[in-house]
């Protein structure tokens, strides 16, 4: 019995001693405060990892950000002249436009001269019997009878010879009053009679003709106006006329002009008084110069051009309506921020250059461009004076930009 209590005592001291021993030791801990402790390891394990992830990336950024504003594309030097590369500066320089055309001799509208008659009647002698004849100023061109003609020729002789012979025997009345009234009433009649006349263009020498002889004249004569040549004769000998019908067309050739077609995108840069070199494949050595004296008010809707005009002389009589001529107007447009025109890459839609970097780098840039001018195109922006720039072969340049997928700062590729 006692052999037992001592065994069950000495039992219950070792499994004491056992569980002293292990506490002590730190194996024996709680499941909770493992669970914390891991989780916070693991948290600032994930945070350490976040921060060096973040730092990577803002290492990155920077790189990305200097890609984006410095794209460029590597030609090597030898590669360069292979393909014919050639560099152009971008400068201030003076631009002069030259607008080419065709224009076309026409009469002096001014210089046209009608002929006609002022009543009825038939033309008795046509003295001009074809067109293209040239004729002097006054030089007769028609003679045309007519019956009311003659019959105010004949009141206008009655007139004058009664109003001559009143003044003869003004002195067998014997009231000097009624001599007056008289001679007034006559001499209005002769007055009236020769305005009428001269209202049917008949000449001063004519008048004072039937004066004199104090017969009708049977025809009149048609005298040229002007000196030029007849470009339409309607005239025929013996054929009746009517008050104001056309007879004869006469035109002064010593002064012609020159109609050029302007198109309506150039319209704007067209002002009066601008110079012009006009010459004909008739005189392939002979230069005209002349200036915008009119702009037409109106643009043709099937070519889309409108007209100017351009008055030259014609002192030779070498020059003839309807012959064509070549138009050269030069315009200064003053100095401006230009480019080669083989330097640009235009896609539609925008127009591209590269800028030469140095050590055979290109940078494509996107411009603005304005006008284009003998070979030269204005900078409205993207560049700057002094940079430079491929002049020639920017189609391979360009090329070799796609192929790498180099595109201007901002753009897409085209």
């Amino acid at each position: 019995m006692k052999n037992k209590n001592i065994i069950i005592i000495i039992a219950v001291l070792l499994f004491a001693g056992f569980i002293l021993y292990f506490s002590k030791a730190g194996l024996l801990k709680t499941p909770e405060k493992n669970t914390i402790a891991e989780s916070s390891e693991k948290q600032n394990a994930s945070g350490h990892e976040g921060n060096i992830q973040d730092t990577k990336e803002s290492e990155a950024k920077p790189e990305t950000s200097e890609e984006q504003e410095t794209p460029v594309v590597e030609i090597p030097p030898d590669k360069q002249q292979l393909i014919g590369v050639k560099i152009a500066e971008v400068a201030v320089r003076p631009l002069q436009k030259t607008i080419r055309t065709v224009g076309r001799i026409e009469y002096d509208e001014r210089k046209i001269v009608t002929v006609n008659t002022k009543n009825e009647g038939w033309i008795e002698k046509l003295y001009v019997d074809y067109t293209g004849r040239y004729v002097k100023k006054g030089e007769p061109l028609a003679e045309i009878f007519s019956p009311e003609l003659i019959a105010t020729q004949q009141e206008f002789a009655n007139a004058f010879r009664w109003t001559t012979q009143n003044k003869e025997n003004e002195g067998d009345f014997s009231d000097k009053n009624i001599s007056k009234m008289l001679r007034r009433d006559a001499e209005a009649i002769v007055e009236a009679s020769r305005q009428r006349l001269r209202l049917w263009d008949i000449s001063e020498e004519q008048i004072k003709k039937i004066e004199d002889t104090g017969r009708p004249i049977r025809t009149i004569t048609l005298y040229s106006p002007v000196s030029g040549y007849v470009t339409q004769k309607m005239a025929v000998q013996g054929m009746k006329v009517m008050p104001g019908e056309k007879l004869f067309d006469v035109a002064d050739l010593s002064s012609l002009w020159v109609i050029a077609d302007i198109y309506e995108y150039e319209l704007s840069l067209v002002k009066l008084g601008q110079k012009a070199k006009i010459t004909l494949s008739y005189f392939p050595d002979k230069e005209f110069y002349s200036q915008i004296n009119y702009i037409y008010p109106s643009i043709s809707g099937t070519t889309r051009t409108t007209k100017v005009r351009f008055e030259i002389a014609n002192s030779g009589g070498q020059l003839k309506p309807q012959m064509f001529t070549n138009v050269e107007i030069k315009i200064n447009m003053g100095k401006k921020l230009a480019i080669p025109d083989d330097a640009v890459i235009d896609t539609g839609t925008r127009q591209v250059v590269y800028v030469d970097k140095g050590e055979g780098y290109f940078e494509p840039r996107e411009v603005m461009l304005g006008m284009s001018v003998e070979g030269f195109r204005e900078v409205i922006k993207g560049l700057k004076s002094g940079e430079k720039i491929a002049a020639s072969a920017t189609f391979l340049i360009d090329s070799e930009a796609q192929l790498k997928n180099v595109t201007p700062l901002g753009g897409h590729k085209h």
